[in-house]
């Protein structure tokens, strides 16, 4: 996304770069708007399945994300997000500012909502959702990389079956 410019954007969902900046200041507000819409997406799923499956562990939830995460149709937001977190890294005083951090604390905090709240504070359990969270991102990375959905998966959900993820 770096190097593409609002035209071919606007012309592609059918407006003008006008209206696009209007809406969304830059080419980076129109970024962190289609990234706050994905997270509301993972919101709701988490939520969904609290909803359907109450009691839901954090290994039960890495699980339903890496489904949600790893679909085919994902990989080009995943794609912005990782830029997004990488421009977050390098360009730390620039737009995307505290968007690393932020998607970090996001994460550990839905991880943390599928933790028993007696033990939610505890290191173990902060230890737990770090885990969760390396173990997801990890995977999501690969899985970018590489595109071998087949054997990422595999080793993600050997992960989740080992007891290495459990407080």
């Amino acid at each position: 996304m770096a190097d593409v410019s609002l035209r071919p954007l606007a012309s592609a969902v059918g407006s003008s770069p006008r209206v696009l900046l209007y809406l969304f200041g830059s080419k980076d507000g129109l970024i962190q708007a289609l990234l706050a819409r994905a997270r509301e997406d993972e919101l709701a799923l988490l939520e969904r399945l609290r909803r359907d499956r109450p009691g839901i562990d954090v290994p039960g939830a890495v699980a339903a994300l890496w489904t949600w995460l790893a679909a085919p149709r994902r990989r080009e937001l995943l794609v912005l997000w990782v830029e997004g977190y990488a421009r977050s890294l390098v360009e730390p005083d620039g737009p995307w500012e505290g968007f690393a951090r932020r998607t970090v604390e996001d994460w550990l905090s839905l991880f943390a909502a599928c933790q028993p709240s007696t033990l939610r504070r505890t290191k173990a359990a902060r230890v737990q959702r770090t885990a969760a969270l390396a173990l997801l991102r990890g995977a999501l990375l690969d899985l970018l990389a590489t595109g071998d959905r087949a054997r990422v998966s595999a080793a993600l959900h050997r992960q989740l079956a080992g007891d290495r993820l459990t407080i």
